[in-house]
């Protein structure tokens, strides 16, 4: 008889950006059963392979988390008419509404922007001297401006969305009352923002999804401010926390931080290998129920039952990567899957590759001199939320290495 154990009996503490040794622990194992923050009990998949069995196999179902208490570390489940709780077809009936502004050519299109809102950001950290907090002032207004631009959303407003985004992935850091009241103004803040596209037609991303909902009936309206929300919160939360977590691992590492200097041409790979190697996740992905009987394994999983994956436990399986738990930007192995597998595989990946080569690459040119301005221990880390990474994160830099011409 399979035990169900606590996830915080698996999984202990986060320090930092360490994987728990217990994951390598599980890989050993066949799937097991876990009881996770909120939701019914699920089995857990650790492994490679079975992870991307769980995410691309059609006999594995997010719509199927409709109407059942899923399993889930945080409090939101989010809204029916989200994209991540479809199935194909009507998963990819929502996903090609929004898929061309995410393509690879549309999103080097947005590069020299990007750089611009990068470069303007390192010349006013360089104007006021060190110094500063790289989370505040850097690494959230660079993808929340490209974001707010690409979307349509007034990035003045960006504190209220950003409020709302910590609710949306709260695990303990609000109470169940202040979830339903922040993602309940930020639905109301969408569905205002659309009746001003409505009134005033723009050519933006929610003026599009508006066309396909208004004059093509393509999607409700429901889903409509659900992928208008998704995004916002989506297009910019990935992006902004491994920033500053890329720029720990660099600031730790200095002789590969040097190598990387000498090279930019290695941002790149390296971007790449920080994707498999940082654990953004302290917890599990969004729940697949099984449709039928399907074979895990080496466990027969039933059909209605519910699978979690642990995608840093998959990034660090020994079966597919050398010394998985070394740093190796030159590594030459499996594709991560740092961005998901199968149909919801991240859509916004492009963009969030692109936005983190400009912020590294900008980050190495501006600042040479580049590194914690006090001990470590005056970095603060998010507590209570999906998200593992610096909240705050004091930086400095030689005066006289920074570079006004970067």
């Amino acid at each position: 008889m399979t035990t169900t154990k606590p996830w915080s009996e698996l999984f202990g503490a986060h320090d930092r950006l360490e994987v728990d040794p217990a994951l390598g622990e599980l890989r050993k194992r066949p799937l097991c059963r876990i009881r996770l923050p909120y939701g019914e009990p699920a089995w857990l998949a650790t492994r490679y392979e079975d992870v991307k069995v769980v995410l691309g196999d059609p006999r594995f179902s997010r719509a199927a988390a409709t109407g059942r208490d899923e399993p889930r570390a945080r409090l939101h489940v989010g809204s029916p008419g989200s994209l991540l709780r479809q199935d194909p077809p009507e998963h990819s009936r929502l996903r090609r509404l929004v898929a061309k502004a995410f393509t690879a050519r549309r999103v080097e299109r947005l590069r020299p922007r990007t750089q611009e809102i990068a470069d303007g950001l390192a010349a006013r950290m360089l104007a006021q001297g060190p110094p500063a907090d790289l989370v505040e002032d850097f690494a959230l207004p660079l993808p929340i401006t490209v974001i707010c631009e690409l979307l349509g959303v007034p990035v003045g407003d960006r504190d209220d969305f950003r409020l709302w985004s910590d609710a949306f992935l709260s695990t303990t850091r609000f109470t169940a009352e202040e979830v339903a009241e922040y993602t309940g103004r930020m639905r109301e803040y969408m569905a205002a923002l659309v009746a001003e596209h409505r009134a005033s037609p723009r050519d933006d991303l929610i003026g599009a999804l508006i066309e396909a909902r208004d004059r093509q009936d393509r999607l409700s309206e429901e889903e409509l401010l659900a992928m208008a929300e998704g995004i916002l919160v989506a297009g910019h939360e990935t992006t902004a926390s491994q920033i500053p977590n890329f720029a720990y691992v660099l600031l730790t590492r200095p002789g590969q931080l040097a190598a990387l200097r000498a090279d930019p041409g290695l941002i790149p790979q390296t971007v790449e290998e920080l994707m498999r190697y940082v654990p953004l996740g302290g917890a599990a992905g969004s729940a697949r129920y099984a449709l039928e009987d399907v074979e895990l394994g080496g466990v027969m999983v039933r059909a209605g039952e519910p699978v979690v994956v642990a995608l840093q436990a998959a990034n660090r399986d020994e079966t597919v990567y050398s010394d998985p738990d070394a740093f190796d930007p030159r590594r030459d192995e499996a594709s991560h899957i740092g961005f998901g597998h199968g149909p919801h595989h991240c859509l916004g990946a492009q963009l969030a590759r692109m936005e983190l080569q400009v912020a590294l690459g900008t980050l190495l040119r501006w600042f040479p001199g580049l590194r914690f301005a006090g001990p470590e221990q005056d970095i603060v880390w998010k507590a209570g939320t999906a998200t593992r990474a610096p909240e705050r994160m004091p930086i400095a830099w030689d005066r006289t290495s920074g570079r006004a011409d970067a």
